[in-house]
């Protein structure tokens, strides 16, 4: 009998009408030769730091670091995770070979390895990769199963990044709460939850200390034209009044006139990064939602896998690509023109197979969109135009510059024109229009017709401005400061460059940020986000640069990258991070500093931040991701505690309670170990 694990019971559904399997079990389907049952995400997780050993159970400085001699795996504590992790270990006990039918990537690979290590797993073992779940490319994926083997590295990165933060997040998070947590609440460190608090922090630090100061711009009218003066900002009102002064009685005298033609390529395909930057600016979801939305789509076999980091497809794509047009229902004025012509285009700067490693682009599939909801036909709708637009010429522009000048002061005046709009057409609104493409240059006047040599009065003018600081953070402009490690990038090909380095997985990023709301780390009004007072505190207390330097954890990241490629060796990765670990808890230690304030989020705060950030549309469902690091477990505030009553973050199901000595769990006689005990 061969059996397949899917990660969530909708997928199984799936593969098993595909293998025939419709024999309803309970746990799994069977039939044809096939046994196909499930995981819920996570079955299995890292063991507690009091499963290693009982006096980590205590949260005292003495105890750290804690670095185990070897980390092991539990299944996690819950009456419906243990009945189907018995019905997988019953099933491979019995199997002649597995299928891994996880999801396709690093965490997908992790899931599914640690149930069936948990569960004993003998047998050979083959892996289903597929980048969509529509019927034939299930079919196509089990015609062509992989070797378990060929994952080993993938395997080995998503091992190193959990033991990276759990040995992180448990000895930082502890370390720093009894140091500086003033017995009132936990503060929570992660590997990339930090970082990125920093990189807010930091904006808003540099906003609030700023100072403005006054320039000058000299400008000038000519022929209803706007001109600049070439010089560009005075820094005294004095020197550009002389300057205004030299010119005011001047006639304006045009000394060069230049045309240049030009094409402007299509908007890159999307990623999950980028995807999650247009939805924040253009629809104002937030990175979760959007990944909860596109993976939605995703179920829905309406786009392909949304997990990616790439904006490219592989050549195997474009002989799929007019049956995909064909499907886009309600596209057909754009797929048609395509459609028409003899040869698809394929251009270099869609199809390229050394920027594509696991999965491609997020793309459409050509399943006809019925059934969803208004978020869902949003986001479907800029992924869909993305990719139609791939397939249109380029749009051919003439950009025209103007020089003149007035008493040897010189000028520039700049337009643009669109000769033939190409892909433009797909983007039929400027409420379609790539919103990037919306805001660059502000799109120049097309300007009259000028003479080299032709002269006439001028209206000439000083203004005075102000510098600006820079603006807060909104959740797109903080995703692209992750995944270029904080660097301000707009050039997409140097963006790529980067990505390498950027910091925390596409998958996790938007989890990272909800991360830090929970932990009333950051708040967010309107679009803008904001860091609290305990965020400012804690990231002003870390005086420790790995901790939370977006640089240095982007080279981190660059390792774990490296281990997923058989680049970097994963015992030397661990070592490094061992030796970290150590090097930060004797340096804490041995800190003088003050408690870090503990702010409180205020109810009706927590509801506008909800309100926000979670549409109407948009079910809240399980979250497939893991956290980011094990500290999330960790204990809630105290103080909030006594104000408002958490969940447990160690089992997930009691209530946090005060007792006489220390703050527990309601289920403690369920076997719950959570426990702070009170400042004596």
């Amino acid at each position: 009998m061969k059996v397949c694990i899917a990660e969530k019971p909708s997928v199984a559904r799936e593969i098993a009408t595909i293998l025939k399997a419709n024999t309803r079990k309970d746990g799994y389907l069977e039939g044809n030769g096939y046994q196909v049952t499930w995981t819920f995400g996570h079955l299995c997780t890292l063991k507690e730091p009091h499963e290693y050993y009982a006096q980590w159970k205590s949260w005292r400085l003495e105890m750290l670091p804690m670095i185990p001699p070897k980390f092991g795996i539990k299944v996690i504590d819950n009456d419906g995770i243990r009945k189907q992790f018995s019905v997988i270990e019953s099933l491979l006990a019995n199997a002649d070979e597995v299928i891994n039918c996880g999801d396709a990537g690093q965490e997908g690979e992790l899931i599914q390895r640690w149930v069936m290590q948990k569960a004993g797993c003998k047998c050979p073992v083959k892996r289903l990769w597929i980048s969509s779940l529509t019927e034939d490319a299930i079919r196509e994926g089990f015609e062509k199963l992989k070797d378990q083997d060929d994952f080993r590295s993938l395997y080995e990165a998503g091992m190193a990044r959990a033991i990276g933060d759990w040995l992180l997040g448990m000895n930082a998070t502890r370390l720093y709460t009894i140091k500086y947590g003033q017995n009132r609440s936990v503060l929570s460190i992660g590997r990339v939850q930090t970082p990125t608090l920093a990189l807010i922090v930091n904006r808003q630090l540099e906003i609030e200390n700023f100072k403005p100061e006054a320039y000058w711009e000299l400008k000038t009218v000519y022929r209803n034209t706007l001109f600049s003066a070439t010089k560009g900002r005075f820094t005294s009102v004095e020197e550009g009044t002389q300057f205004l002064e030299t010119i005011i009685h001047s006639l304006f005298e045009v000394t060069d006139v230049t045309t240049k033609k030009g094409d402007e390529l299509p908007p890159r395909l999307f990623d999950l990064t980028s995807l999650q930057v247009e939805c924040n600016k253009k629809f104002s979801l937030s990175a979760e939602d959007t990944l909860k939305t596109i993976q939605s789509l995703y179920e829905k076999k309406l786009t392909t896998y949304p997990r990616v980091d790439t904006t490219f497809l592989s050549d195997d794509i474009y002989p799929k690509v007019p049956n995909i047009l064909k499907g886009l229902a309600g596209y057909e004025s754009w797929t048609a023109p395509i459609l028409a012509e003899k040869k698809i285009l394929k251009s270099r700067k869609v199809f390229d197979n050394s920027k594509v490693t696991d999965h491609h682009a997020i793309i459409p599939t050509g399943v006809r969109a019925n059934n969803i909801t208004e978020a869902e036909r949003k986001v479907y709708d800029l992924v869909t135009r993305r990719f139609i637009a791939a397939f249109y010429p380029n749009c051919k522009i003439s950009t025209t510059t103007i020089l003149g000048e007035a008493a040897k002061v010189e000028f520039k005046a700049t337009g643009k024109q669109i000769l033939e709009p190409g892909w433009r057409v797909v983007f039929d609104t400027k409420a379609n229009q790539n919103e990037e493409e919306d805001n660059d240059k502000d799109e120049e006047a097309i300007l009259p017709e000028f003479s080299i040599g032709e002269s006439g009065p001028h209206e000439p003018a000083l203004s005075e401005k102000w510098t600006q600081p820079p603006k807060y953070h909104t959740e797109a402009t903080l995703l692209r400061a992750m995944e270029t490690a904080g660097k301000l990038v707009d050039d997409e090909e140097l963006r790529d460059a980067l990505k390498e380095n950027g910091i925390g997985r596409p998958s996790t990023r938007a989890n990272i940020i909800e991360t830090l709301f929970k932990r009333n780390y950051i708040r967010k009004e309107r679009k803008s986000l904001y860091a609290t007072q305990t965020g400012v505190q804690l990231i002003q207390t870390i005086q420790y640069d790995l901790l939370k330097s977006a640089e240095l954890t982007g080279i981190w990241e660059k390792k774990l990258r490296q281990i997923e490629s058989k680049q970097y060796d994963t015992k030397q990765f661990l070592d490094e991070l061992k030796q970290m670990v150590n090097d930060i808890v004797v340096r804490v230690k041995s800190e003088w500093g003050k408690a870090i304030a503990i702010e409180t989020p205020k109810p009706d705060e927590k509801a506008e931040s909800k309100k926000e950030s979670k549409p109407k549309e948009s079910k809240p469902r399980k979250p497939r991701e893991r956290k980011e690091t094990p500290a999330e477990k960790t204990p809630k505030p105290a103080a909030a505690v006594e104000s408002i009553p958490e969940i447990c973050p160690l089992c997930g199901k009691g209530k946090v309670i005060k007792g006489k000595t220390a703050y527990g769990c309601s289920e403690w006689k369920s076997g719950c170990s959570f426990r702070i005990p009170f400042k004596e």
